[in-house]
């Protein structure tokens, strides 16, 4: 009995985990290949095997109980943690029933503007029986979906989508479509959604269930004959799912054109990108026609036509994910324009909204606290745009935090002058002035201390199942089938062995070393690791040996 499915219950904390993700991942990864193949057969065969599986229930019961940011929002039953017992009591009861509880209906607030955003939250064996079709159909789905398709999947950002685009534009200025699917999540057809999916008829009920199980608002309940929550596991996939298909219509529409309309979507927001306005405003007709076999419609006050350099019948530039894009004239340069991507005019001033909120929160609270509560958003802004032309914006942002922080410190103390009061709460290394408690390590974090560094767009039709961990490792920094270790010494040397300069192959033999030897003093720690290929790795020993001799 060497199977994870045969271990007794022990305990959730002596699960061997990395041998359960391991086990998982195979299967995943046999589904993505099946599909590649076009073996429904067998990829409904390894579904089901997967989906029965116990490692694979004790992973999607981590997932919605510790591992989900949102794990302490409770269902309709009011549960909302488990204990390590209650965890491995509900991994062996999950199955396939064709039963579901109705959501809770949360709302919250949208990123700057009045509106609320509902949230359908399950009950928490909904959410892990979600989780575990959902680990069956990634992978079938991640061998289907578009490749400039970048919302809600492994292994996919913004940032890849903000760097298709600048692969698009950056030789020829073009004609956009920005556009906006209203109410995506709330509106979608749930027998179209069906008939798409195609899936086993065990998994057409229960999908079924889940998405005709209604909410509970406010004690009420109310029907959901269209949409899909968002707020279980399923929702993100089941909603890529609806979307997927658009950049293939385009490319049937057009087929003897020999630059066929880009499609660069993610989740529900997507832009369209070609040389002529015509073609742009055909797109827009078909794209409306293929969403309405989806119960979708382009929201009309968010859809324009706009071109990346002229303003000639149109606007000049579009945002997009938060980021402006548009190109400038330029006569110093071949082309006689340059592509630039910042942060959007809109997000700046959201951005500026929230430190003014977070420093008026805290106008007698203690500077650490005030530092505490600010760090977070600008790491987190700062380093969401750290990959574009943000560092005037950066600049121009911290030159107004550095006035509201003066003024928070002038009016703790408006008997001093403004310098004097400064000084309680400001000193000097470095030659910089840091905003930090005196006798204190904690300081404050500018944006500008953020480093702007280009990403490197992830491959069109890569995906985490397509089994190349050498890839995924050096991209991601974790990987199934490799030890936490190696995966992160393969992201710090972006791939490549540090003794021969090259880049890591599929099938190359890899082998964590020493750089000083433990026999000569090394420690055993990241500080003191690399990796080398086996063949460099002798080569080093046998060099240490004659120098340490």
């Amino acid at each position: 009995m060497n199977t994870v499915d045969a271990q007794p219950l022990y305990g959730w904390n002596t699960l061997d985990w990395q041998k359960i993700e391991r086990r998982v991942f195979k299967l995943q990864t046999r589904i993505y290949r099946a599909q590649r193949r076009g073996d429904g057969k067998t990829v409904r065969k390894l579904q089901r095997l997967l989906m029965k599986s116990r490692s694979a229930k004790l992973l999607a019961v981590r997932r919605v109980t510790q591992d989900n940011r949102g794990k302490a929002t409770a269902g309709v039953d009011g549960v909302h943690s488990l204990t390590p017992a209650e965890r491995l009591d509900l991994a062996d009861t999950l199955s396939l029933n064709s039963l579901a509880n109705p959501v809770r209906r949360v709302r919250i607030p949208k990123p700057g503007t009045e509106e609320t955003r509902p949230l359908g939250i399950p009950t928490l064996q909904d959410r892990a029986l979600q989780a575990v079709v959902k680990l069956a159909l990634d992978p079938q789905w991640e061998a289907r979906f578009e490749p400039n398709s970048y919302g809600f999947r492994p292994g996919r950002s913004t940032w890849d989508a903000m760097g298709a685009i600048y692969v698009l534009i950056n030789q020829k200025a073009k004609w956009v479509l920005d556009a906006d699917i209203a109410k995506c999540f709330d509106r979608i057809n749930h027998d179209a959604l069906l008939k798409k999916m195609n899936p086993s008829p065990l998994l057409r009920r229960q999908i079924r269930a889940w998405l005709k199980a209604g909410v509970m608002d406010k004690g009420e309940w109310f029907p959901t004959e269209e949409g899909t929550p968002q707020g279980g596991p399923l929702s993100p996939l089941l909603a890529n799912i609806a979307l997927h298909g658009l950049e293939e219509s385009l490319k049937r529409a057009f087929p003897r054109q020999r630059n066929t309309p880009a499609v660069i979507r993610y989740a529900d927001d997507l832009v369209v990108l070609h040389p002529d306005r015509q073609t742009i405003e055909q797109c827009q007709a078909i794209l409306s026609e293929e969403l309405k076999g989806m119960g979708l419609e382009l929201k009309p006050n968010k859809t324009r036509i706009a071109h990346t350099l002229h303003g000639d019948r149109g606007a000049v530039g579009f945002d997009f994910l938060g980021y402006h894009i548009r190109q400038y004239p330029v006569r110093t340069t071949r082309l006689g324009f340059k592509t630039l991507i910042k942060p959007s005019p809109q997000s700046v001033h959201r951005h500026h909204r929230r430190i003014r909120e977070v420093i008026a929160q805290h106008q007698t609270a203690r500077q650490a606290h005030l530092i505490l509560a600010l760090n977070p958003v600008i790491r987190g802004w700062s380093r969401y745009f750290s990959t574009v032309c943000s560092q005037e914006t950066f600049g121009n942002t911290d030159r107004k935090l550095l006035n509201r922080l003066r003024a928070w410190t002038k009016r703790r103390h408006p008997e001093h002058s403004r310098t004097t009061a400064a000084r309680k709460y400001w000193k000097r290394e470095g030659g910089k002035l840091h905003f930090s408690p005196p006798h204190s390590a904690l300081r404050l974090r500018f944006h500008s201390e953020t480093r702007i560094k280009r990403h490197v767009k992830v491959q069109s039709h890569r995906s985490p199942y397509d089994g190349d961990w050498l890839y995924w490792s050096a991209r991601l920094g974790r990987h199934p089938e490799v030890s936490s270790r190696v995966a992160t010494l393969l992201r710090r040397q972006q791939g490549r062995c540090p003794r021969c300069g090259l880049h890591y192959c599929a099938g190359d033999v890899l082998e964590v070393d020493h750089i000083i030897p433990t026999a000569s003093g090394g420690k055993d720690g990241y500080d003191n690791w690399q990796l080398l290929h086996g063949h460099c790795h002798d080569e080093k020993t046998a060099a240490d040996r004659h120098r340490y001799a």
